[in-house]
């Protein structure tokens, strides 16, 4: 008989969405870039952005969920991505991300991001995500990666 944790590990669920980030150009000028945001629950803690930059193809990040649902009501975030509600309450929340190769500063409204954490929520509770690993498979990963 298989304990819950066990499956838990084998029972996952996957929450994707498709919204539009306003990329906030230094002079002001503001463009719409489609984003899809997905959140799989092999990989709980965590929330993977596509940013479809027109010909150039996709950016891929990796932001952590805690991250996100963090800066929806407060600056969070140290690194390479900072979010943080737009000082104005217009229910607007910037998110900074930064690179070797440059950075960007997105508006993104705040409801739309805050339906999408929730529904990650649905999935995996907040505090469960430790239930939802497989400890085997990441250590797999990561030793084939030589971290």
């Amino acid at each position: 008989m298989l304990g819950s944790a066990d499956m838990m590990a084998n029972d996952h669920d996957t929450v994707l969405a498709t919204m539009t980030f306003n990329l906030v150009a230094p002079a002001g000028v503001i463009a719409p870039v489609g984003v899809q945001l997905r959140y799989d629950s092999r990989n709980p803690y965590e929330i993977s952005m596509k940013l479809n930059v027109g010909t150039d193809g996709q950016v891929d990040w990796v932001i952590a969920r805690d991250l996100l649902a963090d800066g929806l009501i407060a600056e969070a975030g140290e690194g390479d991505v900072r979010i943080r509600p737009r000082l104005d309450s217009s229910g607007v929340v910037v998110i900074e991300l930064s690179s070797p190769s440059g950075q960007a500063s997105f508006e993104v409204n705040a409801d739309q991001l805050a339906d999408f954490v929730n529904d990650t929520y649905d999935v995996v509770a907040p505090g469960d995500e430790h239930r939802w690993m497989n400890v085997d498979e990441v250590l797999s990963r990561l030793l084939s990666h030589n971290l």
